[in-house]
């Protein structure tokens, strides 16, 4: 024992002189922050082969979740660097406890790393467990090679540096302080206490003395802050967000800026620019276009919105895009299942809204699609939706001078003799792009409009993204499940959607297992946004709630499982919420706030 915590004080003692010894030595702030960077994930693997020890003596419960303790703050000072940099490797030392499916290949990847670690201590060690829990442990060292050789070998930039760092506040405020990592252990307050001041670190390489403290005393006041409200279940996220770290984010931005550090720019949902997540352009709605020729322009949307509307593209000529997604419905029909072209029969699934579709990086309630281009294709060319024929379309399309002219304004091109497949879906595509609104009064109360919001709406807030654990799957500020803070993949959960009120039986529909046959993903459905949820009644894949308090009463039961159902494979933890009846009127209170104006 005495033999870690010497080599503890010396791994830190040199992390110092490394810092300081930079400082006077001017050394650049990428090597500088290279070898700090490497001397903590040596800190890790010595945590983690404490930890290692400890299992392997038989030592007790208490001292072993001491130990894992100490190996999620030390992964959470390099948190900023590992995710940014080698986020392969850092999936399986802090990703979440459920398998990895590449969609590509169809590879199933078991869960590993932190999060399934502390499902073996948490609430009690489980001796049982103990060769998993050292295979799991002894898994990690290879991650930290990974480490090791990116830090010593690849050339990190100024220009990532900040950019990593502005992600980690993302990152802290959308995950840290939900407890997305931490369920069991609920250390989530000290745990992004330690990934802020790590931070606090960085940012002094940078700027003059007055540049770098400015923000390092923000960033003391927000570690303070965490430190001194630990509890999980009261800790004010609004006050965080709104006092501390937004202010965080926005000088980093700044800093960037002054020092005018060139920047790579690459086209991702989070804009680069943005200085925090409620920003108004935070968002580009272009980046999950199929290719740069696919980017939204007026002409494209003006298009697209005709043919929205225009049931030209359906088979019968009797239903449009427009019939099932109603503007006035917040783009929903506002029904179970709506019926199918012929009107014989109930369509498979309900339909989904489409404003703020374009941020997510896949649609469908199964993820079939990649592109809203895709989506319409498959929609237009559905036997039971709009049973068309895009060849047919094109053709009619054609034919009409009035959409001919459109068409060749639209996207010209010389000796144009007719009408391409893919300016079709292009321009639908981007009608839909143009529906993002991120602009309810919740938005407005996280740009500093405190009156926007009502206290118990903000109550309610904060039991979204705490108690009631909603955040942990609709990550704020989307609100669905793209995953933040790089927003570059969708999650689907397995809830145990019921297939009616009346009986306890889940519902039959597959959902994702319908196109990859994983077992884990058996009724497992894309997370959907909760922004204008007041408007898009009834909810679930099936339509089965009609109201939002039947839905939070799902939820507050520990969906199916909770229900009484067997569902093996349910992502979402299945006991109880205790949620009181107030604090159920408030989260609902605190959904409504999210309607777009």
């Amino acid at each position: 024992m005495r033999k870690y915590i010497f080599l503890s004080i010396l791994l830190i003692a040199i992390a110092g002189c490394i810092f300081f010894s930079c400082k006077q030595k001017t050394l650049v702030p990428e090597k500088a922050i290279a070898k700090t960077l490497l001397v903590q994930v040596d800190s890790f693997i010595l945590f983690k082969n404490k930890l290692i020890d400890g299992v392997t003596r038989n030592a007790r419960t208490e001292e072993l979740q001491q130990q894992f303790l100490q190996i999620r703050i030390a992964y959470k000072r390099m948190e900023w660097a590992a995710e940014y940099f080698v986020p392969v490797a850092s999936r399986f030392v802090n990703g979440p406890p459920v398998p990895e499916i590449e969609a590509l290949d169809n590879q199933v990847y078991e869960p590993a790393g932190l999060q399934v670690i502390e499902g073996m201590l948490y609430p009690k060690y489980d001796t049982t467990q103990k060769k998993e829990l050292l295979r799991q442990l002894n898994l990690l060292q290879k991650r930290c090679d990974n480490y090791k050789s990116y830090f010593s070998n690849v050339d990190i930039l100024n220009w990532q540096v900040l950019d990593a760092a502005k992600l980690e506040v993302f990152r802290i405020i959308t995950l840290g302080i939900t407890g997305f990592d931490d369920p069991l252990s609920q250390k989530s307050m000290a745990e992004s206490g330690a990934a802020l001041a790590s931070l606090g670190d960085i940012i002094r390489y940078y700027g003059d003395e007055k540049d770098a403290a400015d923000i390092t005393k923000k960033i003391g006041d927000a570690v303070t802050y965490l430190n001194s409200n630990t509890d999980f279940n009261t800790f004010n996220r609004s006050v965080f967000i709104t006092d501390y770290s937004n202010a965080i984010s926005i000088d980093i931005s700044k800093l960037g800026e002054q020092l005018k550090i060139p920047v790579t720019r690459y086209n991702r949902l989070l804009n680069q620019d943005a200085k925090t997540l409620f920003d108004t352009n935070a968002f580009n709605a272009n980046a999950y276009v199929p290719d740069q020729w696919a980017f939204t322009n007026d002409k494209k949307i003006a298009l697209g919105k005709a043919l929205f509307s225009d049931a030209i593209l359906s088979g019968g000529g009797g239903r449009s895009c427009q019939s099932c997604h109603r503007p006035e419905l917040a783009f929903t029909d506002g029904l179970a299942k709506n019926v199918t072209v012929n009107g014989n029969k109930l369509l498979r699934r309900n339909t989904p809204t489409l404003l703020n579709a374009a941020l997510q990086p896949a649609q469908f309630y199964d993820l079939r699609a990649s592109t809203l281009e895709d989506q319409s294709l498959s929609v237009v060319q559905n036997k039971d939706e709009m049973h068309g024929n895009m060849k047919v379309a094109v053709n009619r399309l054609w034919r009409d001078n009035t959409y001919r002219k459109i068409f060749s304004e639209t996207f010209p091109r010389a000796n144009r003799n007719w009408i391409d497949t893919l300016e079709v879906m292009n321009a639908i595509g981007c009608y839909v792009r143009s529906l993002v609104a991120l602009n309810s009064r919740f938005d407005e109360y996280m740009r500093g409009n405190k009156n926007a919001m009502t206290a118990t709406e903000i109550n309610g807030f904060n039991l979204f993204m705490g108690k009631a654990k909603c955040g942990t799957c609709h990550y704020m500020p989307l609100f669905n499940g793209t995953f933040p803070p790089r927003f570059m993949k969708i999650e689907t959960e397995v809830i145990g959607v019921p297939q009616s009120l009346t009986n306890n039986i889940v519902d039959s529909d597959m959902g994702r297992y319908n196109i990859l046959r994983s077992p884990s993903l058996k009724h497992a459905f894309k997370t959907t946004t909760v922004r204008n949820a007041a408007r898009t009644a009834p909810y679930m894949h099936n339509g089965v709630f009609t109201t939002l308090e039947q839905v939070v009463d799902f939820y507050n039961k520990g969906g199916g499982n909770g229900l009484g159902m067997k569902i093996d494979n349910q992502t979402l933890p299945f006991d109880k919420l205790n949620l009181t009846t107030v604090e159920s009127n408030e989260l609902v209170a605190f959904i409504k706030s999210l309607d777009s104006k």
